[in-house]
């Protein structure tokens, strides 16, 4: 993973030097930012917005413009260098993230992540479980640093902290009921979840000596340094389905039953029965092919850290 300098004032700065040389400090300069919300996701309110842009003023960034992901579209690279923006701020949940981040790759400025939303995995492994106005702190006295944390490549498009395949992404659809308070729904679709995790077509790790030959309810797939780790999850009876689902909700895979199944640069994970396996990519719905193939590779723009990753 690419760092550049920790000196806040050029955390930023587009025409960094190469990673690992020291630019100049400017600290008395202001740095032009986009903040990107999203009022739908689970902790970002008009009150902890106007936290965040408070926070963001606080550590030397002039918040120059508000966008609300999804009515107002990701912003462009060409827009933002048009604008003289250095850099833009996230604060929604993943989904949000995933789209900021990803459509801003190969753009000369830097993402800040910031916890808006529900799980927040990005902004963890950025920032640890810091809340929006300590992160912000954190820049302010000289913390940040630009980084590249390693990301997955998949022909759906990039996953920034996993990928979720197999009959168990059925519970996302558990997950959008509760999102939406319907209780009737909530009920009808964990019946669905546990019956289709209990007898829906199971998917497979193609490697050698790669866990169960035959599969799981469950496949993680999430980028490290060392390459991309994968886990399999499974259960033997309906009351481990139903608490393996309740894990799957919460995105939290390691409370459940499961195997670890190596670290990989590549992974190719398969469905024996010839059907289309489920995918979460970043917690967001795909339809997959019977085989899909993960690799491990460099994000393509640069993110804010302010802890080690």
């Amino acid at each position: 993973m690419e760092q550049a300098s920790q000196t806040p004032a050029d955390v930023a700065q587009p025409d960094d030097p190469a990673p690992g040389s020291a630019p100049a400090s400017d600290s008395a300069k202001v740095r032009r930012l986009w903040l990107v919300c999203n009022p739908a996701s689970g902790s970002n309110d008009a009150q902890t917005q106007r936290e965040a842009k408070q926070a963001l003023k606080s550590a030397g960034f002039d918040v120059a413009r508000t966008l609300y992901f999804p009515d107002d579209p990701a912003p462009k690279a060409a827009d933002l260098d048009a604008e003289g923006v250095e850099v833009v701020a996230t604060f929604g949940g993943d989904g949000t993230v995933h789209a900021v981040v990803t459509g801003l790759f190969g753009w000369g400025g830097a993402v800040l992540v910031l916890p808006g939303g529900t799980m927040n995995l990005l902004a963890k492994t950025l920032h640890g479980p810091a809340r929006a106005a300590e992160i912000a702190a954190r820049l302010e006295s000289g913390e940040g640093r630009r980084v590249r944390t390693p990301v997955i490549d998949t022909r759906h498009g990039t996953a920034l902290t996993g990928v979720l395949a197999g009959p168990g992404t059925i519970w996302n659809e558990v997950r959008e009921a509760l999102r939406d308070a319907n209780l009737v729904e909530v009920v009808a679709t964990a019946r669905q979840a546990i019956s289709y995790s209990t007898n829906g077509p199971k998917v497979v790790c193609a490697e050698i000596d790669c866990g169960r030959e035959d599969g799981y309810a469950a496949i993680t797939v999430n980028p490290g340094e060392e390459g991309l780790s994968a886990r399999g999850y499974y259960a033997h009876s309906l009351a481990d389905y139903a608490g393996q689902g309740i894990a799957l909700l919460n995105r939290n895979f390691r409370n459940g039953p499961h195997d670890d199944l190596g670290i990989h640069q590549r992974i190719r994970l398969v469905c024996p029965a010839g059907e289309p396996m489920g995918l979460l990519i970043d917690g967001e719905p795909f339809d997959g092919e019977p085989e899909e193939i993960f690799e491990l590779a460099p994000c393509e723009v640069d993110l804010i850290a302010t802890r080690e990753v």
